[in-house]
Formats: structure tokens, sequence, C-alpha cells
């Protein structure tokens, strides 16, 4: 397997992440059949010469947008994905969803921005001393209730508008936030294990969703694409390298 060394991701990174593995053979999608390498044990193995380049292709469409003055909103809500979803949408300066995605976050998104409203309200009355005069018992309601909004909506709380693309790990957990993307022909970027159907997404990265190392590497290098568009630079190329025949060997990562 040869790759451009001007990839932004190397196959080197890839495998040590253990963004080869895909589900078993049993539960799998006949679509991402292109992107399957081999069979190894019951689990399938996805070929990283096809990940290295739909990450160039995926970076380059985030880049773009990111370089016209779009936003990206980073979604995923698996446990696998919530802490570098939320990381790496805020050193990239973009919004995220990393904990429940409600019904109508986009196409109902003014109704979204009230309960946003709601949030900055209770917000301001944590800061200007409202809280000091309330009664105990009101200020503890009102600080569940805070809680609640910060952990669905704070990711998106500054977003004013709808975003310009999302990326999203895993489009199977996902399905409400793709129905939506495509009811409002929002782009959707995003990693796409053997599980899930390719055809979901404008831009797929074939990969492992069920590993944090992997589900990391992938959304930092879009984050990274986001970063270089904003600030004109050019990342350092990856290295070329060729995958070695024991990588195949590692116990398999399952959901």
């Amino acid at each position: 397997m040869e790759v451009n060394n001007m990839s932004v991701i190397s196959m080197k990174q890839l495998l040590e992440a253990g963004v080869h593995f895909g589900h078993q053979t049993r539960r799998w999608n006949p679509k991402m059949a292109p992107y399957i390498y081999t069979e190894r044990n019951g689990i399938y193995i996805i070929d990283l010469q096809k990940s290295v380049g739909k990450v160039d292709e995926a970076y380059k469409a985030v880049s773009d947008i990111a370089a016209d003055g779009g936003t990206i909103l980073f979604v995923g809500t698996k446990k696998q994905a919530q802490e570098a979803i939320k990381a790496e949408a805020e050193r990239c300066g973009m919004y995220f969803v990393n904990e429940r995605w409600l019904g109508g976050m986009l196409t109902n998104f003014k109704t979204i921005q009230s309960r946003i409203d709601r949030l900055k309200e209770i917000e301001t009355m944590s800061q200007d001393g409202t809280f000091d005069v309330l009664p105990k018992k009101e200020v503890i309601a009102l600080k569940k209730e805070w809680d609640k909004l910060e952990r669905n909506l704070g990711g998106i709380k500054d977003m004013k508008r709808l975003p310009d693309a999302i990326f999203i790990v895993d489009p199977k957990k996902e399905h409400i936030c793709v129905q939506e993307a495509h009811t409002l022909g929002i782009p959707l970027i995003g990693i796409v294990d053997t599980n899930c159907d390719p055809e979901e997404l404008d831009y797929v990265i074939p990969g492992n969703d069920d590993a944090i190392r992997a589900v990391k590497l992938i959304v930092s290098k879009m984050a990274d694409a986001v970063i270089e568009a904003k600030q004109g630079e050019v990342l350092e190329g990856a290295m070329e390298i060729e995958i070695p025949a024991q990588a195949f060997e590692t116990e398999a990562v399952e959901a």
C-alpha cells in the first residue's frame, strides 16, 4: 500500500490508533465493501489506504468551509467520542453536541434557541447576585435546570445560525442528526465503521468508531483543518509507510 507523502495523516498513525478494526463480519453493511481490506478472525479490517485518502478529502472540505467563514458542528454522543468531540471543537473554536441529540436541534432551531436563551438567563442569574436573594430551594432547582441545559446545549449556545457542515462520529448512532441534516441540505462529514451506510454522508472516513484513540485521532485532524484555514498555516505532511502484517493479529476492538 502506498500513500501520497503529502497526506495530512499517516498510515502509521491510523494503524497505531486501531482505526483499521471494523465490526464483526456478521454486523456489517454491504455498502462498506469497497473500504474493507480483508477479514481476520471474524473481524473486518478496514483498508487504511482508502482511509488516508478519505481523510484528505474530508480535511480539504472542512478547511474550505472554515476558510470561507463557515461553521462546523461536531457531533458524537457515544461514550468513546464525547471527550474528543468537546475538546477538539473547543480547540478550533467550533460548536459541538456530545451528550444527547435533541430532536429538532436543526429542523426546529428556533425552539432550540429559546432553550439556549433560558440557559443564558440562568447563567446571568448566577452572576448578577440573583441566586443570593432567592430561596435556597429555588436556587437548587435552577442549578439542576442549568446543569441539564448546559450538558445538552452548552456546545451550541453561541451558534447563531445553522452550521454550514456537520462532522459526525457514527452516523448509525446519530441517525436523527443525519435525517435532520438531509432535510435541510447540510453537508455531512464523518467516521463510518463497517456497520454503517456510507451513502448517508457527503464525505466518508472509513474507520473504527468504537476506539477512543481512533476517534480522537480523526476528530483532531478535522479540528486541525479548521485551525489551518483560520491561520493560513500549512501542516507538515505525513510520512509514507506500509502496514506490517502483524498489525492484523492485534486484538480487535469491539463495540
